[in-house]
């Protein structure tokens, strides 16, 4: 290989390098709510003297129209920057631009630049994230920045109840394509381990028996004996499927125990967590810490939808003039350079590049956010023009990922930990995702609705003669929800309402 050849395998490396780093840092940002996207400008601010605030002109306000078929333009053109007429040549405009318009789509308005002096009831008082909490943890725990990162990414990964629902070959697909983190599914389940010895035991299970198995395991203290834990590790490794269904009586004979052994162990098991990341939310329930919501969605009587950012205390961006000054000065005079003057040049340049690259992540993180919640308003439009549960559709991440363009990855991103502010109230994003049933006859009905249905036709039910699941099943189908006894059992069992028998 030639000296040419050898430069030019550098130079592609150096890109490459800087390519994958500048992924990481926006899928940094994109994953931050806004009052965290806030704290994280500040600290990069105090770490970078080229990167500053700009003082904005108080009548400026950043407005862009979509028109039905998702086309920029309208009265936003008066208030738009020139950096933002050239920004419309970007990818992520040109996939926002391609959302397609279906016979149930409301054109989606974005609107001006929201401060958190022009919408002051937009922080309502809230349960701390546990993605918070659980980083909060980590940042305690002694990991290499490899590991951490992996940690964190995990984190994020998680489903409301603390469940790590996504395959680790997933994961590792995930890392290795997008953020140049190259390992096994071993390594990272060494990471997950780690990861589910944090609190609330129980978080990062795959599933629910390995959830209880963590808890059980936990619970070895000098308050319960041996004994004790032994037997419910027996119950939950050997007898999940009679435990689950409450086969008390079974459980006690195979496993050959007095009535009072029997009750001991009961009341142990029951008092094993199935959502151990719902229980985080519920501990600080009544805890100081706020929201503020990263979207404002605003429904006019007419129907027209309008969404915007909330930009709160988050400032405008620029790279120093003077730093941009002075490193054109070295760039000009470089012959003439002391040793100590190229390596100001070399530090002036660093700066100035990382303070570019982190606007330039900041303004992929505001458009990423907003093609994800136009989408999520296309898809859930008739909910946003009548605020009824009932009429949310089915959907899920890869809903909102064909339509965007964006990876599954990215759209879970934007959607973890961020709330939007509505005419019907303020809402966590997942709230609006749900499966589908769909019938024999090919119809698709939200499992939300169905639940909604099941539950209110047991809480009616005559509790004298509670209703079997077949009577459920039938029930359900006379109000247009014609599932299986199968699947309303399973509905129920993830409403947490018990059989028939143990409903009296």
């Amino acid at each position: 290989m030639n000296q040419g050849q050898i430069q030019e395998q550098k130079q592609t490396q150096k890109l490459q390098q800087s390519i994958s780093q500048q992924q990481l840092l926006q899928s940094q940002l994109i994953q931050l709510p806004i009052s965290q996207l806030a704290e994280s400008i500040e600290t990069e601010m105090h770490d970078n003297p080229a990167l500053e605030s700009v003082i904005e002109d108080p009548d400026y306000a950043e407005v862009s129209d979509f028109s039905e078929d998702g086309d920029a333009g309208g009265s936003g053109d008066d208030y738009e920057s020139q950096r933002e007429r050239e920004e419309r040549s970007d990818a992520l405009d040109a996939a926002l631009e391609s959302i397609g318009r279906d016979d149930e789509d409301l054109p989606v308005y974005q609107g001006g630049r929201s401060s958190a002096d022009e919408h002051e009831e937009m922080v309502y008082g809230d349960v701390l994230s546990f993605y918070d909490q659980l980083l909060e943890q980590v940042g305690e725990m002694e990991l290499s920045d490899r590991d951490r990162y992996v940690m964190e990414y995990l984190i994020r990964s998680l489903d409301d109840d603390g469940f790590l629902r996504v395959p680790l070959e997933t994961i590792a697909d995930e890392l290795a394509i997008y953020h140049n983190i190259d390992l096994d599914t071993g390594q990272i389940e060494a990471v997950l381990k780690k990861l589910q010895q944090l609190d609330p035991p129980g978080i990062g299970a795959r599933t629910l028996q390995e959830c209880l198995l963590l808890q059980i395991k936990r619970r070895k203290t000098t308050r319960m004996p041996d004994r004790l834990t032994e037997l419910m590790l027996t119950v939950v490794n050997n007898y999940f499927d009679e435990f689950t269904k409450k086969h008390w009586q079974k459980i006690q004979q195979v496993l050959d125990l007095s009535p009072l052994q029997a009750d001991a162990l009961f009341t142990e098991l029951r008092r094993l967590n199935p959502k151990p990341g719902a229980s985080m939310g519920e501990s600080v329930g009544r805890s100081l810490q706020q929201i503020t919501p990263d979207f404002i969605v605003d429904t006019q009587d007419d129907g027209t939808i309008t969404l915007s950012l909330n930009h709160g205390d988050v400032p405008q961006l620029q790279v120093s003039q003077s730093f941009v000054d002075l490193l054109n000065d070295y760039q000009n005079n470089k012959e003439g350079l002391s040793r100590q003057m190229k390596e100001a040049l070399l530090y002036t340049r660093q700066k100035v590049e990382a303070a570019q690259n982190y606007i330039n992540a900041i303004e992929t993180r505001r458009r990423t956010l907003t093609l994800t919640m136009k989408a999520i308003i296309q898809l859930q439009h008739r909910f946003f023009e009548e605020g009824d549960e009932s009429l949310l559709r089915p959907m899920i991440l890869k809903d909102v990922a064909e339509r965007t363009g964006l990876d599954l990855s990215t759209v879970s991103r934007v959607t973890n930990s961020k709330y939007v502010q509505t005419r019907w109230g303020t809402f966590p994003l997942k709230f609006f995702f749900s499966d589908g049933y769909v019938t024999d006859t090919g119809e698709e009905l939200s499992t939300r609705q169905i639940k909604a249905a099941l539950r209110e036709i047991i809480e009616s039910e005559d509790s004298q003669k509670p209703m079997s699941d077949d009577a459920l099943s039938a029930a359900l189908a006379a109000r247009g929800f014609p599932i299986a006894r199968r699947t309303v059992a399973k509905y129920r069992e993830q409403l947490g309402i018990p059989i028939a028998r143990l409903r009296r």
